[in-house]
């Protein structure tokens, strides 16, 4: 029976991979898919080799702890493709990793679909000649990367919708309009405080300080998305701060009850944008990552995907020590003070969508066509 290997090494990198896969697999009912991903996936009929939670890390430092982990996967992944024979493999973002994978496998002759284009442009644009050597195809998802990989060497490009896109399909087009001054009676504050216990444990307690500097001048609701593999006992002490609870896979609904958002750095501020939820957007992480972010790194930037796709700050980024609560709650104050400055942010937000089209093709068939090749 023909294999193909798939890597989905982030919460954010198996979403991505749900985009397409539950339709990947009717188009190869012969093929048996393994590697690494989350429950989701394995629930999917995905064989996991390593769990998603192995994988995670956040920043360079905790990295740098996993390095040993991480070339030990290498090698049993490598090895795993030459015992089944595999011809085939999708690698969905992940790109210190995946690259690195890449490159071993196109060696052994596997096709590599490279799914989410590593941000090469922000980081290290080297990587794009390294893509053009190991990459059978590059799926980017961003409007200015085709062209951007195209110029450095890349052969074989497909501009995609943003996989968000492809999850929410069936929502945004019935977004719930937020008028300015919807929040008069009760003010509901979505918190995101991430999928990584780094990012959890470092900007809940700030979120829960900035809102409750708001509580004392304004009534509010605050809504809390949590993370399966974060201690609960974690959350629990917040439990008299927070008064709705979600699940990962109800962020849709909890964006959808919400006014406004306070988010780590990550994809979810993407799919605050497409659901046209005001964000403040914040990143902190340890004083070696710091370090190394302001001097080592030459991409100045934004950091979150809504400003990325937009070429302009439309959500308020706060990093390391810009992360303070008084900070968040008086941008907060502004947004709900000011009418025109709120109703300029969400006309700018509407337009997230349009912005993130790709081209019209199918990539379940594409991705079957190779593999069954």
């Amino acid at each position: 029976m023909a294999s193909c290997l798939l890597i989905a090494g982030e919460k954010s990198g198996e979403e991505h991979a749900l985009s397409f896969f539950p339709e990947l697999i009717k188009f190869c009912p012969e093929v048996t898919f393994y590697g690494v991903g989350g429950d989701e996936l394995k629930d999917q009929g995905m064989e996991l080799l390593y769990h998603l939670k192995d994988f995670s890390s956040m920043g360079f430092s905790e990295v740098v702890h996993k390095i040993p982990f991480y070339f030990k996967a290498l090698k049993n992944l490598e090895n795993e493709v030459v015992k089944r024979g595999t011809k085939t493999a999708i690698l969905v973002d992940f790109q210190d990793f995946n690259l690195r994978l890449a490159e071993r496998l196109s060696k052994r002759g596997v096709k590599v679909l490279y799914y989410v284009a590593p941000q090469a442009w922000a980081w290290k644009a080297g990587r794009a000649q390294k893509l053009s050597e190991v990459t059978h195809t590059l799926f980017t998802i961003l409007p200015f990367e085709k062209q951007w990989f195209s110029e450095r060497g890349v052969k074989q490009i497909k501009s995609i919708p943003h996989p968000l896109m492809l999850t929410y399909k069936d929502k945004l087009s019935s977004i719930p309009e937020k008028p300015f001054g919807c929040w008069n009676e009760k003010l509901k504050i979505l918190l995101l405080p991430g999928s990584r216990r780094f990012e959890v444990y470092n900007l809940l307690p700030e979120f829960i300080k900035a809102v409750r500097i708001l509580r004392e001048t304004t009534p509010v609701e605050v809504h809390l998305v949590k993370v399966g593999h974060i201690d609960p006992e974690f959350y629990r002490l917040y439990q008299e701060d927070v008064d709705i609870w979600y699940e990962s896979q109800d962020l849709t609904k909890a964006m959808e009850e919400c006014h406004l958002s306070l988010a780590a750095s990550g994809t979810v501020t993407l799919s605050t944008g497409l659901f046209e939820l005001p964000t403040i957007v914040c990143y902190k992480a340890s004083l070696l990552n710091e370090f190394i972010f302001y001097n080592l790194i030459k991409y100045q930037g934004p950091i979150s995907l809504t400003n990325i796709i937009h070429e302009k700050m439309v959500f308020p980024e706060l990093t390391q020590d810009q992360v303070e609560p008084a900070r968040i709650a008086s941008i907060i104050r502004t947004w709900t003070l000011n009418e025109k400055l709120y109703n300029d942010l969400k006309s700018t937000l509407r337009d997230t969508k349009h912005l993130l089209s790709g081209e019209k093709f199918s990539v379940p068939e594409y991705m079957a066509r190779i593999i069954n090749e």
